[in-house]
């Protein structure tokens, strides 16, 4: 059997989610595959003692698939977790846009069949890796599948920062920040600040300056080669956000620094599934009759 052990992972505090997630998992039980329920996910269902509950760590060492019930959130914080394992995912929209989780909840049981009798097509996504420098120190690390973004503080002012790439300086920007951003990201925030559409398979990296002093500071598409750092002026608050999901509190000199990361996520999709274009055509609603 290609996916012995599957892990299910649903978003937390949905009733929604948390039925899918028990239904999903009796119906893989049937199958005869081993189900590991990630604990979080587990402690909502009620009745953990019926369930085999399972940690990130657990999950990477022994999961063979990890199926994410939920929206495109859910999936980015499963892939920052497993990654590292090389345990690849297949994401159920129960979300809201689903440019991740491509399977919709209404097809889940056909789809979800289809891949467990090894009808499916695999992708890999490229990942960056974010590290804050402080004094000499590293003092944060973490990886991400859409972007890192540095922004302005509580106090909502400007920030002014370098940005050098490699070993060469570009400009002080002062601006309210900036998106690095993933081709995967460039459909999300950076879409959002004017940034370029990437195919997932370019192996690039977008620099979206979020409204810029300068009106001459443009988005500009890097190789991911590339090691970008963005060092921080004693100006005001600012702040290193990573997918949305985590931040760390930035002071005057402190550096990030963005590059690629080693690890590489793997998605699976149903037969006929991950066609990029036609999920643009979906999402971002391309041909659809003018209103009146």
């Amino acid at each position: 059997m290609r996916f012995a052990c599957v892990a299910l992972i649903g978003k937390y505090q949905s009733t929604e989610v948390a039925d899918s997630v028990r239904n999903t998992a009796a119906a893989l039980r049937a199958r005869g595959h081993e189900v590991l329920i990630e604990q979080g996910t587990a402690s909502a269902l009620g009745r953990v003692e019926e369930w085999t509950s399972a940690t990130y760590d657990e999950i990477g060492q022994r999961a063979d698939l990890a199926l994410v019930i939920g929206g495109d959130g859910t999936l980015l914080g499963c892939a920052r977790r497993l990654v590292e394992y090389d345990v690849p995912l297949v994401g159920v929209n129960q979300g809201r846009v689903g440019f991740l989780t491509d399977i919709a909840c209404t097809q889940a049981a056909e789809r979800l069949t289809e891949i467990l009798d090894g009808h499916f097509m695999e992708e890999r996504r490229t990942m960056l890796l974010g590290e804050i420098w402080r004094g000499g120190e590293k003092v944060f690390v973490s990886t991400v599948l859409n972007d890192i973004v540095l922004g302005k503080g509580e106090t909502g002012r400007m920030i002014e920062f370098d940005v050098s790439i490699d070993e060469d300086f570009v400009y002080t920007q002062r601006s309210d920040g900036m998106i690095v951003a993933t081709p995967t990201g460039s459909t999300a925030y950076a879409l959002a600040a004017n940034g370029p559409i990437l195919h997932p398979a370019v192996p690039a990296i977008a620099l979206v300056p979020l409204c810029p002093e300068a009106l001459s500071a443009r988005p500009v598409t890097l190789p991911d080669s590339c090691e970008i750092r963005l060092t921080l002026h004693a100006t005001h608050e600012a702040r290193a956000h990573f997918d949305g999901q985590t931040h760390f509190e930035l002071r005057a000199g402190d550096t990030v620094f963005v590059r690629r990361s080693p690890h590489v996520l793997r998605l699976v999709h149903p037969p006929g599934g991950g066609r990029y274009f036609a999920m643009l055509r979906e999402k971002l609603h391309w041909s659809a009759p003018a209103r009146p």
